[in-house]
């Protein structure tokens, strides 16, 4: 016997988008699904990663752990202080890497920072001490901190210092420079020193004085506030600005620093809509380093990029880096530049993604699609294709467009494989040659190798009995 459906028929289709489209124009409605197979090679691990006992627990556990903690802004003062850096010894973004092999936008900005701290006269000089090995380098991650682009901190320059306050732990990220030709693009000329030197002599000491009169900021909330005023969290982040700069400005009146400092520290703040990112970053390394550690969980806890290499972690494997080749971003370049111009995508920010906002809360910030390429469809679809890569969401940050749904948070490096889709990262572009600058801003995801790597390794722990 054959039985008809009664009522509204709704169809799901996966495949070729042919069929999908002949049961439109008979007037069936019809949801598609993005489906591909499995990356081919990888089925014998992922089977055995997927079949491990632990994973549903473990993925939980590590998806609450993320979700629970805490980032209150707490602090602002010098890394040599925050993180006990030594003269002559500097962080960058993304995972391990030597002179020989970085990109241009790393090379400038170590360039530059060398600079600045005084250790030469000249970007020449820096330049050949650094291939010398005059100096050290390592991944800001290494130390709990984050660093945009390039990544770099030297000893000197001021850093933001957030608290989780749920697992006790501490992250750390330099100070926002604006857009255009700064040092964290690879820049290097006289202008981006000065501004750096101004930064140090009169922003940082300004907002360490107005942090700590205002006592502990939680930045989380004010996260959760500005996902439901139209920003992403990595390239939009003009409502969680203002919020910030709200929460400083009645210290920084009451301080008793001279008016015209005041006035140019709030001119500079407010007339930079990527400020905050900078506190949102080590908020995302303190709810995704809470999430890591956990034996058998396949939860991806650090995507990170040197301009060389994309590197990541996932929380079953700790800190080990699991790397591919850096790809090079698709959207809207500046002025004369195109994608000739364009290196290899750059920094920390996709802690960002990482942590469930970013590219993954694209559907809530419709305006960043005229900043990054696409269309407010295509936002709306990232985020429902993001949703199929991780293993939870995080409630605290709800989505309007969603019905309040929670952001997608938890990547699960199975679900890469096994669908094939990778994670969707925002991201700003920098120039391929050094002391260039940004190009261009658009949309980027990790190699597929990271992933396959990273499952091979949890294929190889995976306990004899599970």
């Amino acid at each position: 016997m054959t039985t008809t459906p009664t009522g509204d028929l709704t169809v799901v289709t996966a495949g070729a988008a042919m069929f999908a489209d002949t049961l439109r124009s008979q007037g069936v409605a019809t949801t598609e699904v993005s489906w591909l197979p499995p990356v081919a090679g990888s089925e014998g691990a992922l089977t055995s990663v997927m079949l491990d006992r632990r994973r549903t627990a473990a993925n939980a556990q590590a998806l609450d752990a993320m979700t629970a903690a805490g980032a209150s802004l707490v602090d602002v003062r010098p890394a040599r202080d925050a993180l006990g850096l030594d003269a002559g010894h500097f962080l960058h973004a993304g995972p391990p890497i030597d002179w020989e092999r970085m990109s241009g936008p790393l090379r400038g900005a170590l360039v530059g920072a060398v600079v600045y701290e005084g250790l030469v006269e000249t970007p020449e000089q820096a330049e050949r001490r650094l291939a010398a090995g005059d100096f050290s380098f390592e991944p800001a991650h290494h130390l709990g901190a984050v660093g945009p682009m390039a990544g770099v901190v030297s000893p000197s320059m001021w850093m933001f210092e957030l608290h989780d306050d749920v697992h006790d732990r501490r992250s750390w990220c330099s100070l926002n420079e604006g857009l255009g030709k700064v040092l964290r693009y690879g820049a290097y000329s006289p202008d981006v020193i000065d501004r750096l030197r101004w930064m140090g002599d009169v922003l940082g000491p300004a907002l360490q004085t107005a942090t700590r009169s205002a006592g502990p900021i939680d930045v989380l909330a004010i996260v959760a506030q500005m996902i439901q005023m139209g920003d992403e969290g990595h390239n939009r982040n003009r409502a969680g600005t203002l919020m910030l700069l709200k929460e400083w400005l009645p210290a920084l009146i009451r301080s008793g620093l001279p008016t015209d400092d005041v006035a140019a520290v709030v001119e500079f703040v407010s007339g930079n809509d990527h400020f905050f990112l900078n506190v949102v970053m080590p908020a995302c390394k303190l709810m995704t380093v809470a999430g890591n550690g956990v034996p058998g969980s396949t939860v991806v806890t650090t995507m990170a990029r040197n301009g060389t290499d994309f590197g990541i972690q996932v929380s079953g494997l700790g800190d080990r880096w699991f790397t591919g080749p850096a790809q090079v971003a698709e959207g809207l370049y500046l002025a004369n530049f195109g994608p000739d111009d364009a290196n290899p995508d750059i920094g920390d920010s996709a802690i960002t993604e990482t942590a469930g906002i970013g590219g993954f809360a694209m559907a809530t910030a419709p305006a960043i699609v005229r900043f990054v390429g696409g269309t407010v469809a295509d936002a709306l679809a990232t985020t429902r294709r993001m949703y199929d890569l991780c293993v939870g969401e995080n409630r605290r940050w709800a989505l309007p467009i969603m019905d309040f749904r929670g952001t997608p948070t938890g990547i699960d490096a199975t679900s890469v494989l096994r669908t094939g889709q990778l994670p969707q990262i925002n991201t700003g572009m920098a120039g391929r040659v050094a002391g260039v600058g940004q190009v261009g801003a658009g949309l980027v995801s990790p190699p597929m190798e990271c992933f396959e790597a990273a499952v091979e390794g949890l294929a190889e722990a995976v306990p004899p009995t599970a």
